[in-house]
């Protein structure tokens, strides 16, 4: 009696415990990484509602490898170290198996030595300065080469400008991205008295001396065009000030890269009309692709209005990519789904196909686009295939003879082509 009581109890016990570790897993969780507060919130939060998109359309189609995705979304609150203590609590606490996130380069630079340090995985979405590759993120936003040195050959060539204001937010993204635009601006034969470079704190405010500035370097009778790596909601009173003090695109033109359609849709864009933005898309391109995303979109967030941008894209394109590469390499193991990454292709929406580079760096077309009046861009320039992403400018001494190729027999991130060594860093 005392051994079939035992038994039964073992039994019950075991019918009990059996469900929680089969429900464990039967998930893979995945992080989601962006700022739902402070000045980031207005581009970044939209990119966590897309990567739930993702996830919600994904296990619908049976969730991924007869799992099903959990998203877990935390908030770095546009804080930067913030964004580290999170990644961290997201991969040794949640034990996610991937993060989708971040937006500025410093919460990037932030996040990279946990990954490295954890071996996390993540994708980020979002035009930046290169100069690094990871063997932990797969880099699914222009590189310099796909979105600034285009559009300054646009300005040059298409446009006939012979002064440059680099105006930008006070971090690694715009000073290393003008940094390598000073220095092709002057390859181009751009003197150093006709670059203008100009730097702001995060949600800037206050513009009217600034553009006052601007608009006095542009009236020298030479055609002038400002470069805007202004980032966040700083944007706002930026583009309304250039209204205020009357210049129009006609006069100086503005090229953004980091103002999309999702900042348009909280500024009258009518005196805006005419202004530029580089981007490898926009919601306003007609492929079938596109109509099919967009719909998805508006039908997600309830919202007829609900606009989509390049960084939604380049999230898409990685999410997708991963979904893949983990059926590719039967597991979410992050050494074998980084391998598996690598030559990985996905259409993108603008048309032609997204390639993985050796890099982690993707291949991107690039398109200009003239703000209209209903804050759309129409495209009035594009390249005719995609470009790949190169990870190390030409233009600064200190990279020309850098590559990153995460293959065998170099499998290194920073490799001197000259003296054959890898140094080890990003």
């Amino acid at each position: 009696m005392k051994m079939k009581t035992l038994v039964s109890a073992i039994a019950l016990t075991g019918a009990t415990l059996i469900p929680l570790p089969s429900l464990a897993a039967d998930t893979i969780k995945v992080g989601v990484l962006h700022s739902l507060s402070g000045t980031m919130a207005i581009s970044e939060s939209t990119l966590k509602d897309t990567v739930l998109m993702l996830i919600k359309e994904q296990n619908a189609k049976g969730g991924l490898l007869g799992k099903k995705l959990v998203p877990v979304v935390v908030d770095p609150a546009s804080n930067w170290p913030l964004f580290a203590e999170k990644a961290r609590e997201l991969i040794s606490k949640d034990h996610v198996s991937v993060i989708f996130g971040c937006w500025t380069s410093v919460s990037r630079k932030s996040v990279l030595p946990v990954l490295e340090e954890l071996n996390g995985l993540m994708f980020y979405p979002v035009q930046f300065e290169g100069e690094e590759s990871s063997k932990n993120i797969f880099y699914t936003g222009a590189a310099p080469n796909q979105q600034a040195i285009p559009a300054v050959n646009y300005l040059i060539n298409d446009l006939g400008v012979k002064r440059f204001v680099l105006a930008g937010t006070d971090y690694v993204y715009p000073r290393t991205t003008n940094k390598i635009l000073e220095a092709y601006l002057k390859s181009k034969g751009i003197p150093a008295k006709d670059i203008m470079v100009n730097y702001t704190p995060f949600g800037q405010s206050d513009w009217q001396s600034i553009v006052s500035q601007i608009k006095k370097f542009g009236s020298q009778g030479v055609k002038t065009a400002v470069i805007s790596t202004i980032n966040g909601d700083a944007n706002v009173p930026f583009y309304k000030e250039l209204a205020n003090q009357g210049i129009s695109s006609e006069d100086i033109p503005v090229v953004a890269f980091s103002v999309g359609e999702q900042e348009l849709s909280g500024i009258d864009t009518k005196p805006l009309v005419g202004h530029l933005a580089a981007w490898n898309y926009f919601e306003s391109v007609d492929t079938p692709e596109n109509e099919k995303f967009i719909k998805e979109w508006k039908a997600y967030k309830h919202d007829p209005n609900a606009v989509t941008n390049d960084p939604m894209e380049a999230t898409y394109i990685g999410f997708n990519m991963w979904v893949d590469a983990v059926k590719k390499a039967g597991t979410t193991n992050v050494d074998a789904v980084e391998k598996a990454m690598i030559g990985q292709k996905f259409p993108n929406l603008t048309g032609g196909m997204a390639v993985m580079g050796k890099n982690h760096y993707l291949s991107k077309p690039v398109l200009i686009g003239e703000i209209q009046d209903d804050g759309q861009f129409e495209t009035v320039w594009q390249t005719d295939k995609t470009v790949p992403g190169d990870a190390w400018s030409n233009y600064l001494p200190s990279s020309k003879n850098i590559i990153a190729d995460w293959t065998s027999p170099i499998n290194c991130g920073h490799y001197n082509t000259v003296t054959k060594q890898c140094s080890g860093g990003n």
